[in-house]
């Protein structure tokens, strides 16, 4: 079982940065496929940036170049750092972890087994 936990969500003007945290609990931290998700107000979940046990990272085309997804295995923790932030960025966001062998795709959230509870981004501009 593994319990997720995010922080550091908040109201920023754009252009600004912001770093989320996503503290786990449970033991074989390093084994999981970590992610981050986002949901914005009237659409569905979507693929934000994930990161593998051997810290493979993949990100949305919307985020590539201003988004970074890092790993800290002694902290049990996943971070989005969040840069140069745009209205359209405002979302509740997730994170979500999985096993390597956790059956579904590692693009959609049926792809996954443990969520946090969500932390709001708000980007004002």
């Amino acid at each position: 079982q593994v319990q997720l936990v995010e922080s550091g969500g908040g109201s920023v003007q754009a252009g600004g940065s912001l770093r989320l945290s996503c503290a786990a609990s449970g033991r074989t931290f390093s084994n999981y496929i970590l992610t981050w998700f986002r949901q914005a107000p009237g659409k569905e979940q979507e693929f934000v940036a994930g990161i593998s046990s051997d810290e493979t990272t993949n990100y949305a085309d919307s985020v590539t170049g201003r988004f970074t997804i890092s790993r800290d295995n002694v902290k049990n923790t996943v971070y989005l750092q969040m840069s140069s932030l745009k209205p359209e960025d405002t979302a509740v966001y997730f994170c979500a972890a999985r096993l390597p062998h956790y059956p579904g795709d590692y693009y959609f959230p049926s792809g996954y087994r443990y969520w946090g509870q969500g932390a709001q981004v708000t980007v004002s501009s």
